[in-house]
C-alpha cells in the first residue's frame, strides 16, 4: 500500500485517539494496540518516513499516560484483565467463534459415534474408566470417581493438566491452525461420547448437574484456548498488508495473551472440581447456581463485555 494511502485511511482514527488521552487507562489500552498494530506496519513499509515518526511519538505518549505512575506492575495487571483482555477476545471474535463452532460439531460426531458404535466410549474413554464407572452405577454413585482422591491433590493435578492441555492445543495452531483444530477434535469427540454415555444410562440430567459445575469453565476454556491457536495459525496463513513473519509475531503475541488469560479459569474449574464437585448429592439449586454463573461469566467475560467496551471506546 501507497504511503499516502495509508495515511488517508488512518487519519482521522489517529485525530480522534490523539484527543482520546485525556481518558483513563482503561480506555487507552485498546487504541494503544491498535497504534502499535499500525506502527509495526510503517515500520515495515516505510522505515524512515514522516508518518513513521508521527506515530512512534504518538505510541510513547500512549504508553507513558497508560503506565504512568509508579505502581506499574499492579496497574498493568488490572489494565490486562479489566481491559486488553476481554479487547482480545473482540479484536478475534471470528476465530473465537470458529473454534467454538468446530468444537460442537467434533461433540455431535463423538456423541453419534457412541450412539451407533457400542464399543466406541470404550476406544475413547478407556476399559478402565467404563469398568470402573459402570461398578459406580451399579453401587448407585455413578460419579465416585470424582471423589477417589484427596481435594488438594485432585485440584493440584486437575489444574496442572487443564493448563498443560490449553497450552498445547494453543501452541498446536503454529502448524497452519490444523494443529488446534485436532487438539479441539479429540476433546470434542471424548466430550460427545462421554456425555452420551451417561444418557444411554439415564444418568444425562444428573451428569449435567455434577459434571458441568466444574465443565462449563473448564470447556470453555479449553475451546477458547483452541481459538487463540488459530488466532496465531491464520496470522501466518492470512497475513493481509503484513509481511508474513511480522503477522506471525503479532498472532503469535496475542494468542498467548490469550492463553495465558485462561490461567485463572482453569484454577476456579480445578476448584470446583477438587472440591465441590466430588458433593454429588448437593441440591439441585446449588448445582443449577454454580453451573448457570459460570456459564453467565463467560458469556459476560467473553462476549458482552468485550463488545460493550468497544463500543464505549469508539462510539460504533
Amino acid at each position: 500500500m501507497r504511503e499516502p494511502i495509508f495515511v488517508k485511511q488512518n487519519a482521522q482514527k489517529w485525530e480522534r485517539f490523539e484527543n482520546s488521552q485525556g481518558r483513563g487507562p482503561d480506555e487507552l489500552a485498546d487504541s494503544f494496540i491498535q497504534i502499535t498494530d499500525d506502527l509495526a506496519y510503517a515500520k515495515t513499509f516505510y522505515p524512515k518516513s514522516k508518518t513513521t515518526a508521527y506515530l512512534n511519538g504518538l505510541a510513547g505518549r500512549f504508553h507513558q499516560s497508560i503506565y504512568k505512575n509508579k505502581s506499574e506492575k499492579g496497574n498493568r495487571f488490572i489494565t490486562f484483565w479489566k481491559y486488553e483482555l476481554p479487547l482480545l477476545f473482540y479484536k478475534h471474535r471470528k476465530p473465537l467463534l470458529y473454534a467454538f463452532s468446530f468444537f460442537m460439531v467434533f461433540c455431535l460426531i463423538g456423541w453419534l459415534s457412541a450412539m451407533y458404535d457400542e464399543n466406541f466410549v470404550r476406544l475413547i474413554m478407556g476399559d478402565r474408566y467404563v469398568d470402573e464407572t459402570n461398578a459406580n452405577i451399579a453401587r448407585g454413585e455413578p460419579f465416585g470417581v470424582y471423589n477417589s482422591e484427596s481435594e488438594f491433590l485432585m485440584f493440584v493435578g486437575i489444574a496442572a493438566n487443564n493448563i498443560y492441555v490449553s497450552l498445547v492445543t494453543f501452541v498446536s495452531g503454529i502448524i497452519f491452525s490444523v494443529g488446534s483444530l485436532y487438539h479441539l477434535f479429540r476433546n470434542g469427540i471424548m466430550l460427545g461420547a462421554f456425555q452420551y454415555y451417561f444418557f444411554s444410562k439415564g444418568l444425562g440430567l444428573q451428569s449435567v448437574l455434577v459434571i458441568w459445575i466444574h465443565g462449563t469453565l473448564e470447556i470453555s476454556a479449553i475451546v477458547i484456548a483452541g481459538g487463540a491457536g488459530l488466532v496465531m495459525g491464520n496470522s501466518f496463513l492470512f497475513p493481509k498488508t503484513y509481511t508474513r513473519m511480522e503477522s506471525l509475531k503479532k498472532g503469535a503475541a496475542d494468542g498467548m495473551k490469550i492463553a495465558i488469560g485462561l490461567v485463572p479459569i482453569f484454577l476456579t474449574a480445578a476448584f470446583f472440581e477438587g472440591f465441590v464437585t466430588r458433593h454429588t448429592h448437593m441440591p439441585i439449586w446449588l448445582s443449577v447456581g454454580i453451573l448457570g454463573s459460570s456459564l453467565l461469566f463467560m458469556i459476560w467475560y467473553v462476549i458482552l463485555y468485550p463488545r460493550k467496551i468497544y463500543k464505549t471506546a469508539y462510539g460504533t
